[in-house]
C-alpha cells in the first residue's frame, strides 16, 4: 500500500466540507498524499460563483437553478436555524482564526492535495469543466476514484 489517502465529499453542507479539508490537510502533515473526490452535493464546493455557459436540456437547467451552493454559502447539516446558526459557526470560525472553506481549499493545493470532480455527477448536474474553480486538478470517473482508492491506506466517506 502506497501512503495514498481518499476522501468522496458527496455532501456541500458546511461542517462536512469543513471535517473533509481538515481531514485531507491534516492527513498531509502525516505523511499522507491525500486525493478529494467531489461528488453529487460536494461538486456544488468547486463550482465558480457564475457559470459560463448554461447547461443543455431544460432538467440539466432546472438542477443548476436549484443547485446553487457554492464554498462561500454552505449550511450547516444541523442548527441551519434560517441561517442563524451557520452565520454564527462562521462567527465563531472568524474569531478562532479558523479558515474558510475556500481558504480551506487554497490551503489544502498549496499542500498538495488532489482534488478531482466527478465526470458522471457533471454530466447529470449540467456542470461544464469551465465552471469548476482553478483548484481542480482533474475531472474523472469512478475507475479513476477506484484506481487511487485500492493503493490506498485510509478511504473515507464524507
Amino acid at each position: 500500500m502506497d501512503d495514498e489517502m481518499t476522501i468522496i465529499v458527496f455532501s456541500n453542507d458546511l461542517d462536512r466540507i469543513l471535517a473533509s479539508f481538515i481531514l485531507s490537510t491534516g492527513a498531509v502533515t502525516m505523511g499522507l498524499k491525500p486525493t478529494m473526490f467531489f461528488t453529487f452535493w460536494g461538486l456544488n464546493v468547486l463550482k465558480k460563483e457564475k457559470a459560463t455557459r448554461s447547461p443543455a436540456g431544460w432538467i440539466k437547467k432546472m438542477m443548476s437553478l436549484i443547485n446553487r451552493r457554492r464554498a462561500d454559502s454552505l449550511k450547516l447539516s444541523q442548527f441551519h436555524m434560517f441561517g442563524i446558526g451557520t452565520a454564527f459557526m462562521k462567527k465563531i470560525m472568524n474569531k478562532s482564526k479558523i479558515p474558510s472553506v475556500p481558504e480551506m481549499i487554497t490551503m489544502a493545493k498549496e499542500l498538495g492535495v488532489k482534488i478531482i470532480a466527478c465526470t458522471t455527477t457533471m454530466e447529470i448536474m449540467g456542470v461544464h469543466q469551465d465552471d469548476l474553480i482553478e483548484e481542480v486538478d482533474n475531472v474523472a470517473g469512478v475507475a479513476t476514484y477506484l484506481s487511487t482508492a485500492k493503493l490506498s491506506k485510509v478511504n473515507l466517506f464524507v
